[in-house]
């Protein structure tokens, strides 16, 4: 309740106050009433109506001045401290509420400006790793081709050497054959089956090494 709602309530006490001094004063009159018709005998006696009426009316007036002075003395100065500390109350859990939900919309905005960059920040980290990933598995294929290039390039000169080692072995022991042959047909008279069997021997012995 507002101020101005206590100070209608108040306007409308003072009127029902007024109403109810009216009705006492009108029920007086009315129970006053039958007394002046049984006093006939008495008429020289009986008090003027007029004057009980202004008597009334004037008794009337003081109570409902009474009535209000003792309202506005006693009852209503706490009846509106009370609603005016009702409602500063009610304006400052109003306030407290409006801050409290400021307070947590702020909150609130910061959680998700947060979580924004905390994602943010991940995906980017993600990347990273995805970025560096790719480039150590180049590396390692690229080291791993030069190695494998290097490995078949040392094992073709190893198989050219050996072929060649091989080859030079063979013209070696050709030659070594040959000179033989030529020594022994220089050093005798051969016939010829034992120029045939000095050729066959030879070339046996050429296979041999061939072997070897």
């Amino acid at each position: 309740m507002t101020r101005q709602e206590a100070l209608r309530v108040m306007h409308r006490a003072r009127i029902l106050a007024l109403v109810g001094v009216a009705a006492v004063s009108r029920a007086a009159l009315a129970a006053d009433a039958p007394a002046g018709a049984h006093g006939g005998d008495h008429a020289e006696a009986a008090p003027n109506p007029t004057d009980f009426q202004a008597a009334t009316f004037i008794a009337a007036l003081i109570l409902f001045g009474l009535v209000v002075f003792i309202l506005n003395r006693y009852a209503w100065p706490g009846i509106l401290k009370a609603l005016q500390a009702r409602e500063e109350k009610i304006k400052g859990d109003i306030e407290a509420a409006e801050r409290s939900r400021k307070q947590a919309e702020r909150a609130l905005n910061e959680y998700e400006k947060a979580l924004a960059e905390a994602r943010s920040e991940a995906a980017r980290l993600l990347e990273e790793a995805k970025a560096e990933q790719q480039k150590l598995a180049a590396e390692l294929k690229a080291k791993t081709d030069q190695e494998l290039t290097q490995m078949r390039d040392a094992a073709k000169r190893d198989i050219e050497a050996a072929r060649r080692a091989a080859v030079a072995d063979v013209y070696g022991r050709m030659a070594q054959t040959a000179t033989a042959i030529a020594a022994r047909i220089l050093a005798r008279e051969l016939s010829p089956e034992d120029q045939r069997a000095l050729v066959e021997e030879s070339l046996g012995q050429l296979e041999s090494a061939r072997a070897n």
